[in-house]
């Protein structure tokens, strides 16, 4: 890199020079703040088993750090123990300290989107969910699942259309520094 690093990523992402800065690294792992090492040098580089570390040796070029910084602040959101969503009985979503209420019928989506969240859940599955009584239209699945997306954006998550096969539900990227 060079420029220079900044200390602590817009992320929450802390960058430390290897090895002279371990005694940091321990009290970030203790606190859980996802952290890339900077490798100096001929530094034998350190065993990252904790999925919120990573490393990189120096020199390198600013895009390779952003990217890991991006990957080391997607997984501190979506680690084992992290905040996932949860929809209550009263159909209020929860992420972290964000909350939505929803319409019942958008509960009943979402239920079924929580339930799987990260992996796809098929159109046929997800109306199933939203209509116990009986399908729906296609078209009606459409407009809620519309409407959830306005819905949650503010939460931090999103709905992701996979063509041919139905819906998934993730953690929203990082906003793109401007």
């Amino acid at each position: 890199m060079t420029a220079g690093v900044e200390r602590v990523a817009s992320d929450g992402v802390a960058c430390l020079q290897w090895p002279t800065e371990d005694d940091e690294r321990r009290a970030l792992a203790a606190r859980g703040v996802p952290r890339l090492l900077l490798v100096e040098g001929a530094t034998p580089p350190p065993v990252c088993v904790d999925p919120l570390e990573d490393w990189v040796r120096l020199p390198v070029a600013d895009a390779d750090v952003e990217a890991r910084v991006t990957a080391l602040a997607r997984r501190s959101v979506l680690r084992p123990g992290a905040d996932r969503p949860v929809i209550d009985a009263d159909g209020v979503l929860r992420l972290g300290p964000g909350w939505a209420a929803l319409p019942p019928v958008e509960a009943r989506l979402m239920t079924a989107l929580v339930e799987r969240f990260g992996a796809v859940v098929h159109r046929d599955d997800l109306a199933a969910a939203g209509w116990p009584d009986g399908l729906p239209g296609r078209n009606a699945l459409d407009v809620h699942v519309l409407r959830l997306r306005r819905r949650i954006a503010p939460v931090g998550l999103v709905i992701r259309t996979i063509r041919a096969r139905g819906y998934l539900l993730e953690v929203a990227p990082p906003p793109e520094a401007s």
